[in-house]
């Protein structure tokens, strides 16, 4: 068995989405890091570092971010269709359009964190975008330099919060707060090994550098080989225990197909100018509401409750050969039905024909279209996401 991971009650620290990455097989994926022969920290059994690591109290940083994507994701640019402008026809495929761009190439993002303030700056090449997290006044934003617009998103109040805690019998802790949501990379760290089994083997790698840091390396890897995973690495700060780096390599393959690094930082507090925003006259503002999941959706005591379930996504197995099913869109249970036929032959091109459906390949997740519109994903080779859904008919 793979060492437990000691408790971890360090305060949720507000992030960014750039440095928010897939859970792949149930672990996350958050970089390669240079070996130094320089480099000589202490050493460390695995079970220390971890302690070492859950005992990390950062919650003030600047820096530099870094993520690069080789996953040989094929072009899918002609999927998202387009305006005369070059722009998406619909909001829905903007946002797909979004996803894709992060999923592949390089991108550079600065970070700034201040308790539980923080912002982060995605630098486009010839615009940017920005998110800023303030907790204490309980709202985001998300600001486009491009379109000239920012959307405030509010969280519920906190009344209506405590009205939801009364009509579901939730436990006080069970509330969601405006931390949520934006992972740092210490809590997706925390999600991979709280994932631990015997299927996995953790060891401690070679000291290294990362922003002129010295940092431990933590290694996890499959003992199962029904996974496209070979490992993933994470860069620990030797001083700090702050993940600064991690990376996830696909098997057989000797470089990273996913990495996400910072290339300096800082662990002194940001200027608050950083962190804060006020819209000027040119831009065009927009006001959401998050919203607030009723009793239904939210409480221990319907749990288990058949509409409710019915809407989450079935999970098949577990750990890294773990296969996520949605169930199938529309009426017609067709999800090629909102495609031209330009668009149809395009996605025809991208993925292959298989028993009950077409998969798109890429180097770490495979994504199984069937006949009767389902979708299933996994961390995993093509047959075994065939052999679920067939199960599952």
């Amino acid at each position: 068995m793979s060492p437990a991971r000691p408790a971890s009650h360090r305060r949720a620290l507000a992030w960014t989405a750039a440095l928010s990455v897939p859970v792949l097989a149930g672990a996350a994926v958050l970089v390669p890091m240079a070996a130094s022969g320089a480099v000589d920290l202490p050493d460390k059994t695995v079970e220390e570092l971890l302690e070492f690591a859950a005992a990390s109290d950062v919650d003030a940083l600047s820096g530099t971010v870094e993520q690069t994507s080789e996953l040989g994701l094929p072009d899918l640019g002609a999927l998202m269709g387009s305006g005369d402008d070059g722009a998406p026809e619909e909001s829905g495929a903007a946002s797909i359009d979004d996803f894709i761009a992060l999923a592949t190439g390089t991108h550079t993002a600065n970070v700034f964190l201040d308790g539980d303030r923080a912002r982060l700056q995605v630098l486009d090449q010839l615009a940017e975008r920005n998110v800023y997290i303030d907790g204490d006044a309980r709202e985001a934003w998300f600001v486009d330099s491009e379109t000239q617009t920012a959307t405030r998103f509010t969280p519920p109040s906190e009344a209506e919060l405590e009205q939801l805690k009364a009509e579901s019998g939730a436990k006080t802790d069970d509330a969601p707060t405006a931390e949520e949501g934006l992972p740092t990379p210490d809590q997706m760290l925390d999600d991979a090994l709280a994932r631990l089994d015997e299927t996995t083997e953790v060891t401690v790698g070679t000291d290294a550098r990362v922003a002129g840091r010295d940092v431990y390396e933590l290694i996890l890897e499959p003992r199962t080989g029904d996974t496209l995973i070979g490992d993933i690495r994470f860069a620990i700060d030797g001083r700090n225990g702050t993940a600064l780096a991690a990376s996830v390599t696909a098997r057989g393959a000797d470089q990273p197909a996913f990495e996400v690094a910072f290339t300096k930082v800082s662990f002194e507090a940001p200027d608050a100018a950083a962190l804060a925003f006020t819209p000027g006259d040119d831009i065009a503002v927009v006001d959401e509401k998050l919203p607030l999941p009723n009793a239904d959706e939210w409480g221990s005591g319907h749990a288990e409750d058949d509409a409710v379930d019915a809407e989450r996504p079935a999970v098949a197995g577990e750990g890294w050969s773990a296969v996520v099913e949605l169930p199938a869109t529309g009426d017609s249970g067709d999800v090629f039905a909102g495609l031209d036929a330009e668009q149809r032959q395009m996605l025809e091109g991208v993925t292959s024909e298989v028993d009950g459906g077409r998969v798109l390949q890429t180097s770490l997740v495979t994504v199984l279209i069937t006949d009767d519109g389902r979708v299933l994903a996994g961390a995993v080779p093509a047959d075994r996401l065939v052999e679920v859904a067939q199960a599952g008919r």
